[in-house]
């Protein structure tokens, strides 16, 4: 009985919480809100991401607001980081030109409109339809196969391996995007490590606000993509996308 009585407690107390932390989230961005209008865009900010620290995922809005606060205080690295998490959302050929246009200006990298970035572009805009359109290919083959296999008509083995080579890049369009992040470096030097230890040797050391791609990590280290070459960098000094 005391058992339940204390989860009884517990359950209200939990909801008490949850409707004083929302209470207050509210009242904060309010207040962020209140002061991006009055062009006090520094405190704005700051209130801002003092509630994406507590857990909050941040509107389009939201996202647009710190972008241009940051842009006011000529914080590059954090404006290009949320222009990313935006372009993430919502993929743009405008966005892309308009990150890569502030990073030339400020001798960034790892922004520029490239095959790789405008694929990317491509992937995010319309992967789905395209992912579709793939599937219905390959149930129709499948369906091809199977009845075939069902009439005891025979298969020639060169279907079959077109069938299956087609469903494993049909499995590689799907996961290997999704594999692949961004990151853009926080620390004024970052050191770009040939292994994923403190003791490996530095290949090479780069500035705040550079973007990496991201493929994989080892304990502390992600494994970076910059300039075509393989590096590990601390995750710490990454903000990751």
């Amino acid at each position: 009985m005391q058992a339940f009585a204390l989860k009884i407690s517990l359950f209200f107390w939990f909801l008490t919480a949850s409707a004083t932390w929302a209470a207050d989230r509210a009242d904060t961005l309010r207040r962020a809100d209140s002061l991006f209008a009055a062009d006090a865009q520094p405190d704005a900010a700051r209130l801002y991401e003092a509630v994406l620290a507590r857990g909050f995922t941040p509107t389009d809005a939201m996202l647009l607001k710190l972008a241009s606060a940051y842009e006011r205080q000529n914080d590059v690295p954090h404006l290009l980081y949320y222009l990313q998490v935006y372009f993430e959302r919502h993929p743009s050929d405008a966005v892309l030109r308009r990150m890569n246009d502030i990073a030339r200006t400020n001798n960034l990298s790892g922004y520029e409109t490239d095959d790789l970035n405008y694929f990317y572009l491509f992937y995010k805009r319309f992967g789905v339809y395209f992912l579709l359109f793939l599937l219905v290919l390959a149930l129709y083959a499948f369906g091809v196969l199977l009845t075939k296999a069902l009439r005891q008509q025979p298969i020639p083995a060169r279907q079959k391996w077109v069938v299956l080579v087609y469903l494993i890049g049909l499995l590689l369009f799907v996961n290997l995007p999704r594999g692949v992040r961004s990151g853009i470096t926080n620390h004024d030097r970052v050191l770009l490590r040939t292994d994923p230890s403190a003791a490996a040797p530095v290949a090479e050391v780069i500035s705040r606000g550079n973007k990496l791609n991201i493929l994989g990590s080892r304990d502390i280290y992600l494994r970076v993509r910059w300039h075509n070459q393989w590096y590990y960098v601390r995750q710490d000094q990454v903000w990751v996308i």
